[in-house]
């Protein structure tokens, strides 16, 4: 996937973990995009590791993967600003 793919993806994956959970949080879009990102990566590696699946281009198991690591991400960047 190219990189812009991968934003795009980010992005998006970020958007998605925003709105399940609503907060204020500092960064705004900028820190969002980063967090889906990150989360894509932490959310593929522990997709393979657990046997969910693979993030191995833009399809739903990638994306659900992707948002379920920047939620992880997202809750774990709040405890550490508190």
């Amino acid at each position: 996937m190219g990189i812009f793919s991968w934003i795009l993806m980010g992005f998006l994956a970020g958007a998605v973990a925003k709105w399940l959970m609503p907060g204020k949080d500092p960064g705004g879009c900028f820190i969002t995009i980063i967090l889906g990102i990150a989360g894509g990566v932490v959310g593929g590696y522990l997709g393979t590791i657990l046997g969910f699946g693979k993030v191995n281009g833009i399809n739903l198991v990638s994306f659900g993967l992707a948002t379920t690591g920047a939620a992880l991400l997202l809750l774990i960047y709040r405890l550490i600003k508190k």
